[in-house]
């Protein structure tokens, strides 16, 4: 989980998860869209979002095609969730203190 949220952190890393959410792209055309970062650069993020299992890779012919992997983002998923459930929980308790006053 440590793995996934690093990946997640790093600005540029995240923005790519927003370009292949809804599509797969070519490593091309992800790196043409970021000016002042080298394609190279670009290839080392997207290794780090597919060592984290949040992105996947697919070839065709001589092209690296990405796209988002859902269930990459599973356990961060579950700890916040469970962050949010407590926190719900213990709103629940109080505004049920509270109404038997």
């Amino acid at each position: 989980m440590i793995d996934v949220m690093q990946a997640m952190a790093e600005p540029t890393r995240l923005a790519i998860l927003q370009m292949v959410r809804h599509h797969e792209m070519p490593a091309g055309s992800i790196a043409e869209k970021f000016k002042g970062i080298t394609r190279p650069a670009v290839s080392q993020h997207l290794r780090i979002l597919k060592d984290a299992g949040l992105v996947t890779e697919r070839r065709d012919g001589t092209r690296r095609l990405y796209s988002l992997r859902p269930e990459g983002f599973a356990p961060v998923k579950a700890l916040l969730e469970d962050f949010w459930d407590t926190r719900l929980d213990r709103l629940k308790a109080a505004a049920e203190k509270h109404e038997k006053r």
